[in-house]
């Protein structure tokens, strides 16, 4: 009977988050409303489980513009500690679509279950920034369970101060 050899799989590295990288570039007081200016509308995206990356992947590809917020985190596979990343927010992905078309080619991968209209654009940019900004800043990210739904919290030391928020859940 001929062994079987298992190779050890290889560690993907980070992928893009975000299409274009310099999403989130334009400070509030450089554009007061890059939502506006962007020519574009955010949507947000539930996908089937664990396809937010392969969806980011194509949405890449296809040159349209996205928003997944990846979190790192260390974890041991076989022994060895390696660095993995995971999105911030399972089954959803946030797309900014020019047009009907772009919508239509997310929801043509078929990684995609439902798609959201968001109904507050700029509320939508502000937050989606304020998780880029905090993500980029290298700041550790897990739950808190000691604040309840409808909390209104702001960061108040440390390099993230004034970034605001209400807790949703």
């Amino acid at each position: 009977m001929p062994k079987v050899v298992c190779l050890p799989m290889p560690i993907l590295c980070a992928e893009p988050s975000l299409l274009p990288e310099d999403l989130f570039d334009a400070t509030p007081a450089e554009s007061e409303r890059p939502w506006a200016e962007s020519g574009g509308q955010w949507w947000v995206m539930h996908t089937k489980p664990r396809q937010e990356k392969a969806l980011a992947r194509q949405l890449h590809a296809l040159q349209v513009r996205y928003y997944l917020p990846l979190h790192g985190k260390r974890t041991k596979i076989r022994g060895k500690v390696v660095p993995v990343y995971e999105p911030l927010f399972p089954g959803y992905l946030f797309l900014l679509s020019d047009d009907q078309q772009q919508l239509h080619m997310a929801l043509g991968t078929r990684r995609v279950v439902n798609h959201l209209e968001v109904i507050d654009q700029a509320q939508l940019w502000d937050e989606l920034r304020q998780i880029h900004r905090l993500i980029q800043a290298g700041m550790p990210i897990r739950p808190e369970l000691a604040l309840a739904p409808g909390a209104r919290v702001e960061i108040r030391k440390g390099p993230l101060a004034g970034l605001r928020g209400v807790l949703v859940r």
